[in-house]
């Protein structure tokens, strides 16, 4: 008897203990269905999704951001772009300046050159005159000085102080236009302003001076236009 009811205790302990246990196991599953679908829930709201979205464009913004820094160390900025211009602009100014100048000083030149050539046009105008007539004045001289001391009467030396008035007067006339006489005994010889006819010693004489005068030089406007045929001394 003792033994029955020893069996039927354990029977009962047994069987709440098994409810306690489907309990449990059932509460458990409960709750992990419920985890289950709060997870889902919470994956699926706009909350989630939106910060689902942001991660995954971060890498995208982040790449797009080194991009543009990439294109904007290599595009130059608005500043290079004026400094450039500014730089090149410069450099037209001062390449403009220097055309405008070469051009001014080539007017310049020019003008001086024409300005001088008319200025040798007036100065220079009556040379082929003055030149014919240095022949005129040469036998003036010529005329003048072939004419004895000895045997002259009244009527040739009224005749020969005309002629000589005659040379005078041509010879202020040519002065009065620049037209100078040059070539003197004793002048130092100048092949520039000389032509050397001959040349001979003489002690009484300097070396290298004009000695004698064969025709008489002469200069328009300090330009030579006949130079004065001379013989000059040689050195002993």
């Amino acid at each position: 008897m003792i033994r029955a009811a020893t069996v039927t205790l354990a029977r009962a302990s047994f069987a709440q203990t098994s409810k306690v246990v489907s309990a449990n196991v059932v509460s458990t599953a409960t709750r992990s269905v419920a985890c289950s679908r709060g997870v889902e829930q919470l994956w699926n709201s706009p909350s989630a999704r939106f910060c689902s979205s942001k991660a995954a464009e971060e890498p995208k913004e982040e790449a797009k951001a080194a991009d543009e820094g990439a294109v904007a160390e290599e595009t130059p900025s608005e500043l290079e772009i004026v400094t450039k211009e500014r730089d090149e602009l410069k450099d037209q100014v001062k390449e403009s300046k220097d055309q405008i100048l070469r051009a001014y000083a080539e007017m310049e030149n020019v003008r001086t050159i024409a300005k001088k050539d008319v200025q040798n046009s007036k100065d220079f105008a009556v040379q082929k005159f003055a030149k014919q007539l240095l022949d005129v004045a040469d036998n003036l001289a010529r005329a003048t000085e072939s004419v004895p001391e000895e045997g002259r009467n009244e009527a040739l030396n009224t005749l020969l102080e005309g002629v000589e008035m005659t040379q005078t007067g041509l010879i202020k006339t040519f002065e009065s236009q620049g037209l100078k006489q040059f070539g003197e005994v004793g002048d130092k010889f100048d092949p520039n302003l000389h032509d050397a006819m001959y040349e001979y010693a003489d002690p009484s004489k300097e070396a290298g001076t004009i000695g004698q005068v064969v025709k008489t030089g002469y200069t328009l406007k300090q330009r030579v236009i006949r130079p004065a045929q001379v013989g000059f001394v040689k050195a002993a």
